[in-house]
């Protein structure tokens, strides 16, 4: 058994807690107790949920029935309800416009951000005080759904894609995060770089986003997610079926306003719960956002507060 010198703290291995500081007390094992349950209790509440959808999503007519609604003990697994609406046409059409939307739109997001928030973070560039006082502006004042509306209009983006990304293509806080990132790269580092003869496109790529990737990937995320959640543009811009975004499919099959051909006839023979249907759009819904979350996650402490304190 190895000794411990008292005040002296050993290195933490790779799955323990790291060390306190000096000044801080040993929690309690009340304390801890509280802690672990606290926790407990938030996972049950978040993941219980998730499991009764996914559930439901995976059992047959039969089984929904017995149960008299939402499923929380599963009896068999089918997948009769994802092999329906993947071959179904719609929502299939549905998914793939979503992810087209969601590549597109944050790549095109990260590239407006990435070059206004580097543009910003230069003192000497031009009229950035007056940029960056404009983009604060917006944050606290907006034209409004209607003036927008008419705009997308004029500008010929309805029944299009476009109308999809660009009316919610930036966003002022993503791109003040990423501005107070990039204050925070040593300006040594920069300057040397300008006297090699390199210049603020080079600058850019080979030297601040190397350096950034923490935060290039949190805000990526941010800009997924919102994309692959978005409806309300696609409900007021978009006029055609065939175009509309996976969240709006499934909207309509929740509320049972709209039901693809096929679908429709295998739930009102009976050989298809509307239900696990419903659930089962969910769980597509959700399944690239929980998929992608924990590669992300990594990135957030360093992304978000070095970028939210710095600056």
């Amino acid at each position: 058994m190895t000794a411990v010198t008292p005040g002296v703290r050993r290195k933490p291995g790779r799955w323990a807690a790291p060390p306190r500081p000096p000044w801080e007390e040993e929690p309690s094992k009340a304390g801890l107790a509280g802690k672990g349950l606290t926790l407990a209790l938030a996972a049950f509440a978040i993941l219980f949920p998730l499991w009764i959808v996914v559930v439901t999503s995976l059992q047959s007519k039969k089984t929904i029935d017995a149960a008299g609604g939402l499923v929380v003990v599963p009896r068999g697994v089918t997948l009769v309800a994802y092999r329906e609406l993947l071959t179904g046409g719609q929502v299939q059409r549905a998914a793939l416009v979503s992810v087209g939307v969601t590549l597109a739109g944050t790549l095109f997001s990260m590239a407006v951000s990435v070059l206004c928030a580097y543009g910003l973070s230069r003192a000497g560039s031009l009229g950035h005080r007056w940029f960056l006082m404009l983009l604060l502006a917006t944050m606290f004042f907006g034209a409004g759904l209607i003036p927008t509306y008419l705009l997308v209009q004029a500008l010929g983006l309805t029944d299009s894609y476009l109308a999809l990304i660009l009316p919610s293509a930036v966003s002022v806080f993503n791109i003040l995060v990423l501005r107070a990132f990039f204050m925070g790269i040593s300006p040594e580092l920069v300057d040397s770089a300008r006297i090699d003869g390199a210049g603020d496109w080079r600058i850019l790529w080979q030297i601040v986003m190397p350096l950034s990737r923490a935060v290039l990937a949190v805000i990526s995320l941010f800009y997924a997610v919102g994309y692959w959640s978005a409806w309300f543009n696609a409900s007021i811009y978009l006029s055609d079926q065939d175009m509309m975004p996976l969240q709006n499919v499934m909207i309509q099959l929740v509320q049972k306003q709209e039901r693809p051909v096929g679908l429709a006839t295998q739930i009102n023979t009976g050989q298809l719960s509307p239900l696990a249907v419903q659930m089962a759009v969910m769980v597509m819904a959700l399944l690239p956002v929980a998929v992608l979350s924990p590669f992300v996650q990594r990135h957030f402490k360093k992304g978000m507060l070095t970028g939210a304190v710095k600056g």
